[in-house]
């Protein structure tokens, strides 16, 4: 038997993923304390059917009805997982912190690295901001049975920046919190989920029927004379704009990409927590929204109670006691959901700022002596604070526009590097999970179905929204073309004139024997765990 040497047992004994760490040109900076259920739980936890489920819920029921609300979710909840799977082959080929941009960089240039990455940056904060006033919403309306808290806009919105500063401070703390808060949050969503569908079949005296949630319309956008059917035209544009509810819930499944470099068998475990999010939330979602559609008390009081549908139906079917609770669960996790959004952007700032694509990257790429990116998580916060400042203005629409721009942001961003995927064909060299075979036709329902989504979504969902109707509003507009077009005049413009020359895509932090130095300085830190 041959003798190891001290140093050599050392580095003989670091794991696969510090590994294939080092062969992408990274140092283990982040500690890796995340399991593969974890991975899956942090995914799980930013969908949350318990956030996006029912506080963009209004927007499903009002562009078409319960037959958005069911049909709609089983429609972009299949197309979302063909959307998962197609990344999840990718993720498991490259998992970094950097996720969609490494990719895009990887397979094709640093050109589609650099617009991946500013889609991927600009959507994880414009989700994080949709996700915490979301919260605020039904916080508010839980403080408002409790405290006679106002449910004025001004007072959404500080109660909005309170959420996000206390999902800061968990965010600053060690990742083995926000790991455990993980844990907990997909429990509470499963058991919530279960309480809450129970009490809704149970305790309401009268219930829609079957027939309601599977085939009532409702249009309450202006457009048409707002009785119509799938026989209309306008009917199937306000059916499409529906689905942005669906579609906004299924997003931050890429969360199991950028917290890779923190999770143990990244390669395997980033991508089965990726795709298995998805279908898991999916799955407790679709019996969510049909428990919430069969409570509904009544259609015209649904539509005349659009901005705090779920609340109002609630407390009228069942009483202010049963809204109340269901409410509370509601809140706890729609919080785990903005805490975990933080936790997945400043990750995806933290990398892409390694590679010195954001200016101040000097700050947003430091790492705390414990090993999180503290000051990555303080600007995810600022920024997405100031996303909705609009919504002061308008709550329902910026709300509305919040989540359109997370969707497209993040739809755009995930499929870039599936098309550049798709072009290498056999040529691309999977990791630990592959679709094999299957990735030509996956591969292809992802790109056309985000193509199509991106361009649905830019649309005006209300007749008021429309500048040229007598009815427009400017509070009514969908301010979503403007802000995605000029953040792609922008950073688009920044790199033909000026990011071309220097910007290089991920920048290799050393040679084998330098990378393993930066992780000696860290383990050699007072208090902190080897992340070997």
């Amino acid at each position: 038997m041959s003798t190891v040497e001290p140093g050599a047992e050392r580095k003989e004994g670091r794991s696969d993923d510090e590994s294939l760490l080092h062969k992408l040109g990274y140092a283990q900076e982040l500690m890796r304390g995340m399991g593969g259920f974890q991975n899956f739980a942090i995914s799980f936890t930013i969908i949350s059917i318990l956030a996006g489920c029912l506080t963009s819920y209004y927007i499903a029921f009002g562009q078409g009805g319960p037959v958005a609300v069911t049909w709609g979710w089983l429609l972009v909840g299949l197309m979302s997982t063909f959307v998962a799977l197609a990344m999840a082959e990718i993720a498991s080929a490259y998992p970094t912190a950097g996720g969609l941009y490494y990719w895009a960089s990887k397979l094709g240039s640093p050109a589609w690295g650099w617009f991946t990455g500013w889609f991927n940056l600009i959507g994880q904060i414009a989700v994080t901001a949709a996700i915490g006033y979301g919260l605020a919403t039904f916080g508010t309306a839980l403080l408002n049975f409790w405290f006679d808290y106002p449910n004025e806009k001004e007072y959404i919105y500080l109660l909005y920046a309170a959420f996000l500063a206390a999902a800061a401070i968990l965010n600053l703390l060690k990742v083995r919190v926000t790991s455990l808060l993980n844990t907990v949050s997909a429990y509470w969503h499963m058991l919530g989920v279960a309480l809450i569908v129970g009490i809704l079949l149970i305790v309401p005296d009268r219930h829609q029927s079957l027939g309601y949630a599977f085939g009532e319309t409702v249009n309450a956008t202006g457009f048409g004379s707002g009785t119509e059917n799938f026989g209309s035209a306008v009917f199937i544009y306000v059916f499409l704009t529906g689905l942005l509810m669906a579609q906004y819930t299924i997003t931050g499944f890429d969360a199991s990409a950028h917290l890779a470099e923190e999770t143990r068998d990244a390669s395997r475990s980033a991508a089965v927590g990726m795709w298995t999010s998805v279908v898991a939330s999916v799955i407790f979602g679709f019996i969510l929204l049909v428990a919430v559609t069969l409570a509904i008390p009544s259609t015209q009081g649904a539509i005349d109670n659009l901005g705090f549908l779920v609340p109002w139906s609630w407390a009228e079917s069942m009483g202010q006691g049963w809204a109340e609770l269901l409410l509370f669960i509601c809140v706890v996790a729609q919080f785990f959901c903005v805490t975990a959004s933080v936790t997945s952007a400043s990750r995806m700032l933290f990398a892409f700022s390694r590679d010195r694509a954001v200016p101040g990257h000097q700050l947003w790429r430091q790492v705390g002596r414990n090993r999180v990116p503290q000051l990555a998580v303080l600007a995810i916060v600022v920024a997405s604070a100031l996303v909705m400042v609009p919504a002061i203005w308008n709550y329902l629409v910026g709300y509305l526009v919040g989540t359109g721009i997370a969707v497209i942001g993040l739809y755009i961003a995930f499929i870039l590097p599936v098309i550049l995927r798709f072009r290498l064909g056999d040529r691309f060299e999977p990791g630990a999970w592959s679709l094999g075979r299957h990735y030509r036709w996956i591969d292809l329902i992802a790109i056309v179905w985000v193509a199509f989504i991106t361009l649905v979504f830019l649309l005006p969902p209300y007749k008021a929204s429309v500048p040229w109707e007598d009815e427009f509003s400017w509070e009514a507009l969908n301010y979503a073309p403007i802000l995605v077009g000029g953040a792609l005049l922008l950073f688009g413009g920044w790199y033909v004139l000026s990011a071309r020359r220097w910007f290089k895509g991920p920048i290799s932090m050393g040679s084998e024997d330098e990378l393993e130095r930066i992780e000696q300085q860290y383990e050699r830190r007072p208090g902190i765990v080897s992340a070997g």
